[in-house]
């Protein structure tokens, strides 16, 4: 079967992977975007050997709540395809931006003033025994830091992942519509969502909402591994599907 001029997005698959990469060989999409909470128990290379040459992630906060997980994300070949805080054109000319990780309020919780505006001014702040690998503790790699998002509106996407929800999300932030608007995306994707977000049945199209002209869609689940994706191409707008 040819490539198809699409794009797979799957949220939050934690460890479960063997339904992404069913799909992906059924559907051959142009990309497949991961929107954090990979946590694979081995390599990320290892884990998505068969998609590799199509595959863009950025991380959640559970990827660097254990060393394991960190290593297994951020240590593995496929570190280079992790988006945070950049833009990459797909073949297409499509231009995908990301942010993962989580805000936090000892760090940042928007729009309140940020505690740390850089993950580097953090470490300084960090005794040294506490740091890891010289940054501030492991688990606030998976923070998000005012000077990322800073850098980013001063660049241009076509869509916009994240692992945390804009506004029109019940617990979403306006940080990340702002930040939409920035890029000037037509379409944003996130992660997760708050524990009592409804949760859909297996690969459907999940609820989307349109701050301003930008159209914002969930691929969250409750709980437990990936229970929802979405197949994106220009020509059918967002399109759902079952496994």
């Amino acid at each position: 079967m040819p490539e198809r001029r699409a794009i797979l997005f799957c949220g939050d698959p934690h460890g479960s992977f063997d339904h992404i990469l069913q799909v992906a060989q059924r559907l051959r999409p142009m990309a497949v975007i991961l929107l954090g909470d990979l946590e694979p128990v081995r390599p990320l290379h290892v884990e998505l050997d068969a998609i590799r040459d199509r595959l863009w992630f950025i991380y959640g906060n559970h990827d660097t709540a254990s060393q394991t997980a960190f290593e297994n994300v951020f240590d593995s070949e496929l570190a280079d395809c992790n988006i945070h805080g950049r833009v990459v054109t797909l073949p297409d000319g499509t231009r995908l931006a990301g942010v993962g990780g989580v805000f936090r309020t000892s760090v940042w919780s928007p729009p309140a003033s940020p505690i740390y505006d850089s993950a580097e001014t953090h470490a300084r702040h960090t005794p040294r025994q506490d740091r890891w690998r010289s940054g501030p503790v492991r688990r606030h790699w998976g923070s998000i830091y005012p000077d990322v998002v800073k850098r980013l509106t001063n660049e241009r996407a076509d869509i916009l992942v994240t692992h945390e929800a804009p506004s029109c999300h019940p617990h979403g932030w306006g940080a990340i519509d702002n930040l939409a608007r920035a890029l000037g995306v037509h379409s944003a994707f996130h992660g997760p969502g708050s524990p009592e977000q409804t949760v859909l049945p297996r690969w459907k199209m999940p609820s989307s909402s349109r701050p301003g002209d930008t159209t914002m869609r969930s691929l969250a689940p409750k709980r437990g591994p990936c229970t929802r994706g979405m197949y994106w191409s220009p020509s059918s707008a967002c399109a759902g599907m079952s496994s």
